[in-house]
């Protein structure tokens, strides 16, 4: 289960950088929840799939163009995906690169959790793993 949990937020990343985010969001339970941990703006909690897809809306305005570029591959623990990215964006303004590790709960085949981390160390850890 572990790798097809991989490969559920691989796709979701693959169709999401596509820009088919109706697609993408389709992997998400329909109760998702999303947080954000640390000090990032707007930190949530996002409850449910309507309100991260707003989220993602407001998100994507910022830029002209928006990608995801992995940094390190996924890993998995139990049912949960711990993945870093880096989020581009560029256009209507300077162009922005953010760095973060964002841990996936995949559970009954749909992406549940979704916590985003500055700090990759920090995020391995609240998943049991280690570097």
């Amino acid at each position: 289960m572990s790798q097809e949990n991989v490969e559920i937020v691989e796709h979701f990343f693959r169709v999401w950088g596509a820009g088919d985010i109706e697609d993408a969001y389709e992997l998400f339970d329909p109760n998702v929840v999303m947080r954000m941990e640390g000090d990032w703006p707007e930190p949530g909690p996002y409850l449910g799939r309507e309100a991260v897809m707003r989220w993602d809306a407001q998100f994507r305005e910022t830029w002209d163009s928006v990608w995801v570029e992995t940094l390190r591959d996924h890993r998995h623990a139990g049912d949960r995906v711990v993945a870093r990215y880096a989020l581009h964006g560029e256009g209507k303004g300077p162009a922005s690169r953010l760095e973060v590790t964002i841990v996936h709960t995949i559970r009954r085949g749909m992406i549940r959790e979704v916590e985003f981390f500055w700090d990759h160390a920090e995020a391995l850890e609240a998943v049991g793993l280690s570097e």
